[in-house]
């Protein structure tokens, strides 16, 4: 606040001589001029009448001549006065509107907003550095789990369309390069409630910078960065980035594993989705001749992992020397029927449009479907404008990046152990992913499941930990117990139970818990709700190992203790 006063004090200080400047004459000049009382006598108007009738009269208000009536003298002086001030003034506000729509104070402005925004912000917050279809996401998936999020975001668009945006709670926007340490110091990075910085913008050289001034700046907090090259993922992790996501790798190998493993697919589009989300119907790509349009990044590690899968990948490209295509490359863009003809589109058993142009990407499925029409058909998405238009073509996967890179975040951040039980799972056959899902199926209604932890220690969870110290048995089982009615669960279930350095997937409902353990529970978020009764609550806790309910309250131990005395009405 004190800057933009000296701010504005300097764009604004010439008109305000000036103005200082013509009062002062005016008001010497009333009080020189000689007047006329009632009487008929010589008067002089003192400083205070001078400067109250200026006052008024600069201003073109005009509640006449005070005390008395003005001499011909004084009558002059004030219409000369009268010009004089209302040019003054004129030339005053001028200068203040100029200055006001500067666009550097308007800029200090808005970051001074922007500063008290965060000051004023209670609890934990994500530092979201990018606003895009993948930042819109995960910042909207955020805010509907009840959490906070501050974003910096370079495109004014962007920060425009967050301000319009229908978000459950206020997220605070700064247009600014995320890039610049003093930028991402102003959006609270240094602050103890900022427990993680998200780099999601376009470039790898802007997310290699964001993460690394975070881990100079605020060690202790979790650093998610984007990185969409081999060079950026290395460089970016040299510096101790928790997690570091490719989008194209990443649906890469989404379509690998449900080509292997339907199951293991299904597990991980339900756990990685965020609130609201529709369930995800089972995939069932079959292997074989697959064509592939498009040898770019993302055409690159689509072909790797088909080729892994024992699959016969033919590859279509337009420029096959710049981007480094297999001998056996199909020169063309996919999108003209000879094309996809000489790649053998008749007999092959899916199609990949993975170009990097929403409009090729169209052309080519609706081409290979009149060629084809058993094809298991794969899109990659470019922007988030056209999901109507993809959504219409109804093929069988679709690749939006943003969503991709936003579900698998929004995972991490919801339930860190998450991370760690996906990458057991991989371990399992598809069998063993099959039950996961139909014992998911079992607790769940019409949205994906929600993921969240349980500690048991004072902080997380005081009521168990206390039961545990105390030595009393405390089983798995016991915590998804419904706290209304004992012998009925929760709708949830757990999937990994970390004590020490030892993991235990789907932990037996008879496993005893100890001092330390962390468990991931999924099920439905009314189940979440229920369990922090149990966490936290020591007469909620007691009822689910015995089954006695025991009053809190004073008068109602009273009246309980009282039921309980011989020859009392209980």
């Amino acid at each position: 606040m004190n800057n933009i006063i000296f701010v504005l004090l300097r764009r604004l200080h010439s008109p305000l001589i000036v103005l200082i400047c013509v009062y002062a004459v005016s008001i010497l000049g009333f009080v020189l001029i000689p007047g006329m009382d009632d009487q008929g006598r010589p008067w002089r108007m003192d400083f205070f009448h001078a400067f109250y009738f200026v006052s008024y009269m600069g201003t073109t208000i005009g509640f006449g001549e005070i005390p008395y009536p003005f001499t011909d003298a004084q009558r002059m002086w004030a219409v000369v006065s009268i010009y004089a001030t209302v040019v003054a003034w004129l030339y005053g506000i001028g200068a203040m509107f100029s200055a006001l729509q500067n666009k550097a104070f308007q800029e200090l402005l808005t970051i001074n907003t922007f500063r008290r925004r965060i000051r004023r912000l209670h609890g934990p917050f994500y530092l979201i550095c990018g606003y895009g279809d993948t930042g819109s996401m995960l910042v909207k998936a955020l805010t509907e789990a009840g959490m906070q999020a501050v974003v910096v975001e370079i495109n004014e668009e962007r920060i425009n369309a967050l301000e319009l945006e229908d978000l459950n709670t206020y997220v605070p926007g700064l247009r600014a390069d995320a890039s610049k340490p003093e930028m991402l110091r102003l959006a609270g990075l240094e602050l103890e409630q900022c427990i993680g910085v998200v780099a999601l913008t376009n470039h790898d050289r802007v997310n290699l910078q964001i993460a690394i001034t975070s881990k100079l700046l605020n060690p202790g907090q979790l650093t998610i960065a984007r990185a969409e090259t081999d060079d950026a993922y290395q460089n970016i992790q040299s510096f101790g980035t928790e997690q570091i996501i490719n989008p194209f790798k990443t649906f890469a190998g989404r379509l690998a594993m449900a080509l292997h493993a339907p199951g293991m697919y299904l597990l991980y589009e339900w756990l990685t989705s965020v609130p609201h989300e529709t369930l995800t119907e089972p995939l069932y790509p079959k292997r074989g001749k697959w064509v592939l349009c498009g040898f770019g990044r993302f055409g690159k590690s689509v072909y790797e992992r088909l080729q892994e899968e024992w699959s016969d990948v033919r590859v279509i490209e337009a420029e096959p020397e710049i981007t480094g295509a297999p001998e056996d490359v199909v020169v063309g863009r996919g999108t003209e029927a000879r094309t996809l003809m000489e790649a053998g589109i008749q007999d092959a058993v899916g199609i990949v449009a993975g170009t990097n142009d929403d409009g090729n990407n169209l052309s080519i499925l609706m081409t290979a479907r009149q060629l084809n029409q058993d094809l298991f058909m794969v899109a990659r998405q470019n922007s988030r404008s056209n999901d109507a238009i993809f959504e219409a073509t109804h093929v069988d996967l679709i690749m939006r990046r943003g969503s991709i890179i936003a579900h698998k975040i929004f995972a991490l951040i919801q339930s860190p152990l998450l991370d760690v039980f996906l990458n057991l799972a991989k371990e399992h056959e598809n069998d063993w992913a099959n039950e996961v899902v139909s014992r998911l199926s079992g607790v769940l209604q019409e949205e994906p499941p929600v993921t969240w932890e349980l500690d048991i220690t004072a902080q997380d969870a005081p009521a168990l930990h206390r039961a545990v110290t105390a030595g009393e048995r405390l089983s798995v089982r016991d915590l998804y117990r419904d706290p209304r009615y004992r012998d009925e669960s929760l709708s949830c279930f757990p999937l990994l139970l970390r004590r020490g350095v030892e993991d235990i997937l789907l932990p037996d409902d008879a496993v005893e818990l100890k001092k330390g353990d962390r468990l991931l529970f999924a099920g439905q978020a009314s189940a979440r709700y229920m369990m922090e009764w149990i966490r936290g609550n020591q007469n909620v806790l007691s009822y689910i190992l015995t089954g006695e309910e025991h009053p809190s309250g004073y008068l109602w131990r009273l009246f309980y203790a009282r039921r309980k005395e011989p020859g009392g009405s209980g």
